[in-house]
């Protein structure tokens, strides 16, 4: 979420109690189903097989603001209205009312949350349509660029802050729920809003602990071993021909779900779609640069979680991939 608005009292009838709390979370659900009743015609239900679940995708954010500006802006309206599903709050805000941290509900997830605005990830488009989205409570923020050398682009400094530990533990908690509700979220597809938009969005930047996450069963993450191979492998059978690199990362980065254009994009393009990539995977050192690093991390990725895909990657030792199996 982006925007700035100012700081109205929280309205305690905003969000009930038993939506606000985690462990009453599946039952503030009420969307439709094949349980609908008439008292003026006979229903006879036969389940077709042709059908899926709407959700397919886990949206994370940060609100940029804090939590009373966050809520406002997620539930009122006004001329840009945005909203999400949850918004979680961090410890040591002033403007958070309760002592303990809670999730709150503010979207039920039957419904359209209007959180991921013009997305892609894999083949899906509008992921307003597709996804759920989780608002964490976290004031990074980005300053306009300072005066350059002539010739040179400009850059916005921007800054992160680490998220509230107890304030993770809660997205992990929610995020196991939802996850376990919606068996087509799988872990390439819980992502980034800079992830699926990362033209405009960044969040939830650098310091979201995505490791963590996997490890909790929430997400992708690769195995170091398996980047260390692909690494020496890159290192001794690497072109020179630094367009050529690019271009085959961006047909990497499509095929894990990203929404690039490898045929078409620029490289500028290219540049942007790997900060995106290196903000979730390599957060140390996000600079748009397609290096060895860059390159084995995302390859250990696809061997991970699509293996199918790499049959025609002149960059894969054979025997590394037959060794990992």
């Amino acid at each position: 979420m982006s925007g700035s608005t100012t700081g109205i009292p929280l309205k305690s009838a905003l969000i009930s109690a038993a939506c606000a709390l985690p462990i009453a979370l599946s039952g503030c659900v009420t969307g439709g189903g094949l349980n609908h009743q008439s008292d003026t015609y006979r229903i006879e239900i036969v389940e077709s097989e042709n059908a899926s679940e709407r959700v397919r995708f886990l949206v994370m954010h940060f609100t940029t603001i804090d939590f009373e500006t966050s809520l406002q802006v997620l539930t009122q309206p006004s001329s840009r209205p945005v909203s999400s599903h949850y918004l979680i709050p961090e410890g040591n805000d002033p403007s958070y009312p309760h002592d303990d941290l809670r999730v709150y509900q503010l979207v039920d997830e039957h419904r359209r949350a209007w959180h991921a605005g013009t997305s892609i990830w894999e083949d899906r488009s509008q992921l307003n349509d597709h996804s759920i989205g989780i608002e964490i409570v976290n004031k990074s923020y980005c300053q306009p660029p300072p005066e350059s050398t002539p010739g040179a682009e400009p850059e916005a400094v921007c800054f992160f802050p680490e998220f509230d530990p107890e304030q993770i533990d809660l997205v992990i908690a929610l995020s196991r729920d939802i996850l376990a509700r919606y068996p087509d979220i799988t872990p390439t597809r819980v992502v980034g809003h800079g992830d699926i938009i990362p033209h405009y969005k960044i969040d939830p930047g650098p310091k979201f602990p995505w490791q963590q996450l996997a490890e909790a069963g929430i997400g992708a993450w690769y195995e170091d071993a398996s980047v260390q191979r692909h690494l020496e492998y890159l290192g001794g059978n690497t072109s020179s021909d630094r367009d050529a690199v690019r271009r085959r990362f961006a047909y990497w980065l499509r095929d894990y779900g990203y929404g690039i254009d490898p045929e078409t994009a620029s490289d500028d393009e290219i540049s942007l779609y790997t900060r995106a990539f290196q903000y979730h995977f390599r957060p140390w050192l996000a600079d748009g640069e397609v290096d060895d690093q860059s390159r084995a991390i995302l390859l250990a990725l696809l061997e991970k979680y699509f293996p199918d895909k790499l049959s025609g990657y002149q960059e894969i030792n054979p025997e590394a991939l037959a060794i990992s199996k």
